[in-house]
């Protein structure tokens, strides 16, 4: 698999809030970075920070708009769809990704912060 066919796997893996098996495709010391909050390492920092979150919403799909890979970096710009009852809430984010051996060794995520506590604020009530 090339760079782009792992983060898209990766992708789906967690659209079906399959953290486990998203984690599957990253290396044992990912660097997980949502830069307006802060990185996280490993795959239980990844399922430490998500978990709570996907455990809170009934759907989640990250629609991917652009697509760009060079070599073993792949960037993307796309929407993460979260869904709660009927409440559909949607963040534009820009992500890079770096595949090390086949697996992401690197997932950092920007995004507007006010953004994610609305979407916090609107999933919680």
């Amino acid at each position: 698999m090339g760079a782009g066919d792992v983060v898209d796997e990766f992708i789906a893996r967690i659209g079906r809030m399959d953290l486990d098996g998203a984690c599957e495709l990253v290396t044992a010391d990912v660097e997980y970075d949502n830069v307006p909050m802060g990185k996280n390492h490993g795959p239980e920092g990844i399922k430490d920070l998500l978990g709570p979150m996907v455990g809170a919403i009934d759907g989640l799909e990250f629609v991917v708009h652009r697509q760009v890979v060079e070599g073993d970096v792949v960037f993307n710009e796309r929407t993460d769809r979260f869904v709660k009852d009927d409440l559909t809430i949607d963040l534009p984010v820009a992500g890079v990704f770096e595949v090390t051996d086949g697996k992401i060794s690197l997932w950092r995520d920007y995004f507007d912060m006010a953004e994610i506590n609305r979407l916090m604020t609107e999933l919680a009530s």
